[in-house]
């Protein structure tokens, strides 16, 4: 649950708890990477069904974590999936779009694909409240792109982390030495773990959720 460290992240935390975007109307992430022969391998366990277990777990869980963080649990799911250029590298779906309702109010939809041509094209969440909307975007949700928010200035955020490259592709932003240090810090007694066991377990609770879906469309 890296991408909690970010500082685009940080700053939507910040806007949502205090309620500056009022009450929320529609939130939208999008997850478009790309994953094609360099990623999956003969062999390996990447876009095996038993230990990869899908897109929405490999790739893309930083991204519904911090959705989930944000806003909280979902509900009344639908979507429609597809694997576009995968079909003899992985056993699972490359592409969703999935829309639902927020528990606490507001509804969301998530789309994403592991199908983009040659490298990552965009991760990024748009929210739309009474007060105002803005839009993080960037190839890992690290770019501020739109905020307009009423009797609000944006600030001036610290420079997310680059993201981390594994050659012939990339993945989302490197925080996660922020991650193990909490542990330290934690087992020391020094700090207080950030992501405890049961925001873990609803993570994957919502993607088995998801799946649950898409596997009864089959």
């Amino acid at each position: 649950m890296q991408n909690r460290y970010s500082p685009p992240s940080e700053w939507l935390k910040e806007i949502i708890e205090t309620k500056k975007l009022g009450k929320i109307f529609m939130v939208q992430v999008n997850c478009y990477w790309n994953r094609d022969s360099r990623y999956y391998k003969k062999g390996g366990w990447k876009g095996t069904q038993d230990q990869d277990g899908g897109t929405l777990f490999t790739q893309f869980s930083h991204f519904i974590d911090i959705m989930y963080w944000l806003f909280g649990d979902i509900e009344n799911i639908q979507g429609k999936f597809n694997d576009f250029t995968h079909q003899d590298s992985t056993d699972f779906e490359d592409s969703g779009i999935v829309s639902f309702d927020f528990k606490d109010g507001g509804m969301g939809c998530l789309n994403y694909s592991t199908s983009v041509w040659n490298s990552n094209l965009e991760s990024s969440m748009t929210i739309v409240g009474s007060k105002g909307s803005v839009k993080v975007g960037g190839q890992y949700m690290n770019e501020i792109e739109y905020c307009n928010i009423e009797d609000y200035t944006m600030p001036e955020l610290a420079p997310s982390n680059p993201p981390n490259d594994y050659g012939p592709y990339k993945g989302s932003a490197a925080n996660h030495h922020y991650i193990i240090q909490n542990v330290v810090d934690t087992l020391r007694g020094k700090n207080v773990a950030t992501t405890n066991v049961l925001e873990g377990l609803k993570v994957v609770e919502i993607i088995e959720e998801i799946y649950k879906l898409r596997d009864s469309q089959k």
